[in-house]
């Protein structure tokens, strides 16, 4: 497959019909829920939109990372939560309802704040050479709404006119979403493989890291700040499992430098062994509550 095949054409169109597919799952109430349960989705939006980026940029200056990979991982922490996040939150016994309205309002949010701040960070990273990758903030603004918003909205019309057919087609979407996660990943992967080893050493420990630290702050904080158990599990997993498909597509279509979607391809992978120690937790935390019960 040819470069601009990928990024032109299949990016765009992969991470739209991702995007539908979690609009098939979407319904007004969820953008209602800010009103029942106005705390927990302002400390999980707190961390999403502002923690992630603030503990990005920490760490990119204390591992000493620069250029391409510290404006990719950049890119990588300015994304929302996406779709996996409410799987994964599902599987992992959260608050599934909380999942989908902090992965709504932050999918909604972010689509102003993306070019701002990524361009701040092309700035500051590559003074004086990153100027060509600056993005254009109308045209991202457009760009990102009409390949995340709008296969969004189109699917949350077709749950509300016909429940049952979006209630028969979502799993399917949601399995096609995952495949073509995997594909970009491969893809984005395979793009720089000559340099492969060279970036996971520079990036994986950042990203390791970063994931690492994200889900802390996020169950730590929810839990001071007075939040539940499943609150608290569910805005780690949102401020730890972000949209990695959006990221590369951010990367590769709209700016143009396959370099930059490594940062997201690698914490594509590495957010997945995490998730699997939060979705073991969580089920053992239910099997465990019925065994205290009958001691």
């Amino acid at each position: 497959m040819e470069s601009s095949i990928l990024t032109e054409i299949f990016l765009p169109l992969s991470l739209a019909f991702i995007m539908f597919g979690m609009g098939l799952s979407l319904t007004l109430g969820d953008f209602k829920r800010i009103i029942i349960y106005p705390k927990a989705v302002t400390i999980g939006l707190v961390n999403q939109l502002l923690f992630i980026p603030l503990v990005a940029f920490g760490l990119i200056k204390i591992f000493g990372l620069q250029g391409e990979m510290a404006v990719g991982l950049m890119i990588l922490a300015v994304c929302p939560g996406g779709a996996t996040s409410n799987l994964i939150t599902h599987l992992a016994k959260g608050d599934s309802a909380l999942s989908i309205t902090l992965t709504a309002f932050s999918s909604l949010i972010t689509v102003f704040t993306i070019p701002f701040l990524v361009n701040f960070s092309i700035q500051y990273f590559m003074p004086g050479g990153g100027q060509e990758f600056q993005l254009n903030v109308i045209g991202t603004v457009i760009s990102v709404i009409l390949i995340t918003a709008i296969p969004v909205l189109i699917g949350m019309i077709i749950l509300r006119k016909t429940p049952n057919l979006a209630q028969r087609i979502e799993p399917t979407f949601r399995k096609l979403s995952a495949v073509f996660f995997v594909i970009i990943l491969i893809a984005a992967i395979v793009k720089e493989r000559e340099n492969l080893l060279n970036y996971i050493s520079q990036v994986g420990p950042v990203a390791l890291t970063l994931n690492i630290a994200t889900l802390v702050i996020g169950f730590y904080s929810s839990k001071l700040l007075g939040l539940n158990n499943k609150q608290s599990r569910t805005v780690s997993i949102e401020a730890g499992i972000q949209n990695g498909t959006l990221g590369i597509t951010i990367a590769a279509t709209l700016i143009g430098n396959s370099q930059m979607t490594i940062p997201s391809a690698i914490y594509g992978i590495l957010m997945f062994g995490t998730a699997g120690i939060i979705i073991f937790l969580g089920q053992r935390e239910i099997v465990l509550k019925p065994a205290k019960l009958n001691d």
